[in-house]
């Protein structure tokens, strides 16, 4: 029984202890099951103690390659059904963090294991007498938490960022498995075949040869959970990315159908208060009216709405008319300098998105500022040296925080907002453009430089 208890304590719970951080780590933005706390309790009295029954097997048959290996997979299929019974994930998505805090842990004890080994095997511990033990576990758990901070920053973090809202990728979640079961395996098989070779100590060999191939397996088992690691974040980011450009594309499409629904709506406005104007005019002309003031006046309401701005490239008058109104109408001064003839090579749908999203950011910017004379919003394109340069300025308030070269939204729900000036950069790039975004003395830059090719120029002619 004093064996049993003794695996119970210095095996299997250190081991479980291990893995419960790093699922801790990993689940962190995991949407939580009701009575979590509870939950996460009882779950833990239960796999105490059915760890009990896992140390009397691993007594009775922890000598051999399979019995290792079960008690191992055993644990860790438990603490993935707890994580599932806490959490209000799918299945697929706890197995993939428990997979990863798997691989987190293994990684962690096996490069312990790797480093330990040179100073067994140098024999630079033997002066410890009888508080090896002691100084054992003090470096190990030294080690486990800087191991642990360092796999978070570097692995996981980046994978709980992304994880909400994710489709796990099954075959990549399938290779992981088989990955982590195959890792399993060799380090039990290593862990026996090992013991029997060593001499005092784990980690300690007469002959050099062993150490050498003892060293070799552990670093195998460092590699393999790395990867494992890597192909998470990987499978993740691709994830992110796809539904990034899923999101862009269909954007791109909404703007071309707006486009068309402005154009129809801002060509009937225009027709119909020019008339009016024409009318009142005629009016005026011939019978007179007693209160001119408020003809006039009403004149002038219509005449804000037969303003349509020509820059030489129909989508973008509609567009920039459709804003020109709305500033109008919300105290918002709006300047635009536009050879909108130069801009032939974009697409319709890339050209309405591009600039509607440019527009869109000024408006939200200035929207909300109090000062009259700070919303205003200046947008100029123009060709210059072989260059088509497109620069927008506007003030703002608050502070703006950038992340890889552009905004970071300040929205609650960043799953869909700050798509915007992304999708400004991927419409950039797509034709050979640049952006550049800046800020200085409380006033929002952005610069989009095109080179115009003689292809492009002959075009715009």
């Amino acid at each position: 029984m004093g064996e049993v208890l003794s695996v119970y304590v210095r095996i299997i719970l250190e081991f479980l202890f291990e893995l419960y951080v790093f699922c801790a780590l990993v689940t962190l933005r995991l949407g939580r099951a009701k009575h979590f706390a509870l939950k996460v309790l009882a779950g833990l009295v239960c796999i105490a103690a059915v760890a009990l029954g896992a140390a009397f097997f691993y007594v009775q048959f922890g000598g051999v390659v399979w019995g290792r290996a079960v008690v191992y997979l055993v644990l860790f299929a438990l603490v993935t059904l707890h994580a599932r019974f806490c959490f209000d994930e799918p299945y697929k998505t706890v197995l993939f963090c428990c997979s990863a805090a798997y691989a987190a842990q293994n990684l962690t004890y096996k490069l312990f294991l790797f480093l330990w080994g040179f100073g067994e095997q140098l024999r630079w511990y033997d002066s410890w007498g009888e508080n090896f033990e002691l100084y054992y576990r003090i470096i190990y758990y030294a080690f486990f938490i800087a191991a642990a901070a360092a796999s978070y920053f570097l692995f996981i973090r980046p994978l709980v960022r992304r994880l909400p809202g994710q489709d796990v990728n099954f075959r990549m979640l399938a290779i992981s498995l088989v990955v982590l079961a195959v890792t399993i395996v060799l380090c039990s098989f290593e862990d026996i075949f090992f013991a029997d070779l060593s001499v005092g100590r784990e980690g300690r060999f007469d002959e050099p040869v062993y150490f050498v191939l003892w060293q070799t397996g552990n670093a195998f088992s460092v590699v393999c959970c790395a990867v494992v690691l890597l192909l998470i974040s990987r499978t993740l980011e691709r994830s992110e990315l796809a539904h990034e450009v899923q999101y862009l594309q269909y954007e791109v499409r909404q703007r071309a159908q707006q486009y068309e629904i402005s154009k129809d709506t801002i060509d009937m406005i225009n027709v119909k208060c020019h008339d009016i104007k024409y009318k009142i005019g005629a009016l005026l002309a011939q019978k007179g009216v007693p209160d001119a003031a408020d003809v006039s006046d009403l004149y002038e309401s219509i005449s804000i709405y037969d303003t349509k701005v020509e820059t030489g490239n129909t989508m973008l008058d509609v567009l920039l008319t459709e804003k020109s109104l709305y500033c109008e109408q919300n105290g918002i001064t709006f300047s635009c300098m536009a050879q909108g003839d130069k801009l032939g090579f974009l697409s319709d749908g890339d050209l309405y998105c591009l600039f509607g999203n440019i527009i869109d950011n000024a408006l939200e910017a200035v929207r909300g500022l109090l000062e009259k004379e700070r919303r205003v919003i200046n947008l100029v394109v123009k060709a210059k040296n072989g260059l088509l340069l497109v620069q927008e300025e506007n003030y703002f308030a608050g502070e703006l925080q950038f992340r890889d070269g552009l905004p970071v939204t300040t929205k609650e729900d960043k799953n869909y907002h700050g798509f915007g000036t992304r999708s400004i950069r991927m419409i950039a790039h797509k034709y050979g453009g640049e952006l550049s975004t800046s800020v200085q003395d409380g006033v929002f830059r952005l610069n989009i430089v095109f080179c115009l090719s003689d292809e492009r120029t002959q075009q715009n002619k």
